[in-house]
């Protein structure tokens, strides 16, 4: 199932920046665009939310330098344009891997795109992965660590869920049940022509 695939290099992803652990360490693909298009993307996509995971962390520091922080808010924009592009060349996958596919008349849209439903997929890994790491802290209370391990039953059990309706949704569509279409994100707070202030600046 495409859901096996996908949290599998999801968690392999997790584990590999949790080796050097740093957000200034390099991106290394593991999987060739050429032989494997899909793995190389589901692969970029959650290095891109684990690095995000840190930033977002790094920025809630109560002590961090209002330059810093300037220049992290900066640097998570530009993460959050990456992370919306990779999930578009996801979605551009399985529109060519599914453009010869006859949709029925009585075919039906879905809410959410594939790619889209994998982006919650990959941000789900790494909740379970680091609400894990709380069932197991040294440091921690039991009553905190029996907490966190409530949390991460429902979250496993979401994961379940959210797989098995990804791999519905593509099978649907790939037998014509469902149809796809995707709308480009738009954002305007990038675009120097659609954002006031940067057209100010200009």
């Amino acid at each position: 199932m495409f859901s096996n695939k996908a949290n599998t290099i999801f968690l392999d992803v997790i584990k590999t920046y949790k080796v050097l652990n740093t957000v200034a360490q390099p991106f290394i693909n593991k999987y060739n665009k050429d032989e494997d298009l899909i793995a190389h993307l589901l692969y970029r996509k959650c290095w891109i939310d684990t690095v995000q995971w840190a930033y977002e962390d790094i920025i809630r520091d109560p002590n961090i330098e209002p330059v810093a922080a300037l220049k992290l808010k900066r640097m998570i924009d530009a993460s959050n344009q990456d992370r919306t592009d990779t999930v578009e060349y996801i979605d551009s996958y399985f529109l060519n891997k599914y453009k010869d596919v006859v949709v029925k008349p009585n075919a039906k849209i879905n809410s959410e795109s594939p790619a889209w439903t994998i982006d919650r997929l990959s941000i789900l890994a790494l909740k379970i992965y680091h609400m894990h790491l709380e069932t197991i802290r040294n440091d921690a209370s039991q009553e905190h660590k029996d907490a966190c391990q409530n949390k991460l039953n429902v979250l496993l059990e979401q994961r379940v869920d959210l797989s098995t309706a990804i791999d519905d949704l593509l099978e649907d569509i790939s037998n014509g049940n469902k149809y796809m279409k995707v709308y480009k994100q738009m954002k305007m707070y990038n675009d120097d022509e659609l954002n006031p202030v940067l057209r100010a600046q200009k």
